[in-house]
């Protein structure tokens, strides 16, 4: 593929980068979730939480509260997870605190 000219348009459009040059991030997605949910479901929910891959309960507040950290190959697979977590039943909210890319 012949290089594009580099201008503000080229730039704009794309047209400066062709797919041969953009090369994934090595290693994954790092995330910390708060999740607010039921006081006395709590110990069903971090079960629930427990067992979705990639996820492990950091810190667990009795008043309703967990800290969730969450591994993921992608920023895509990130957010499902962070959408599954918070449609299970019992959470109130389930909110992104912390995001980073962990190289190899």
């Amino acid at each position: 593929m012949a290089h594009a000219t580099l201008n503000r348009r080229a730039l704009i459009t794309g047209r400066a980068l062709s797919a041969d040059r953009v090369i994934a991030p090595p290693g994954a997605e790092i995330a910390s979730i708060i999740v607010q949910a039921r006081p006395e479901r709590l110990a069903e929910l971090e079960a629930e939480i427990a067992a979705l891959s990639g996820c492990e309960i950091h810190a667990r507040d009795p008043r309703g509260k967990l800290v969730v950290v969450a591994e993921a190959p992608d920023a895509a697979s990130l957010g499902t997870m962070l959408n599954t977590i918070q449609s299970l039943q019992h959470v109130y909210s389930a909110a992104l605190v912390f995001h980073a890319i962990e190289t190899t």
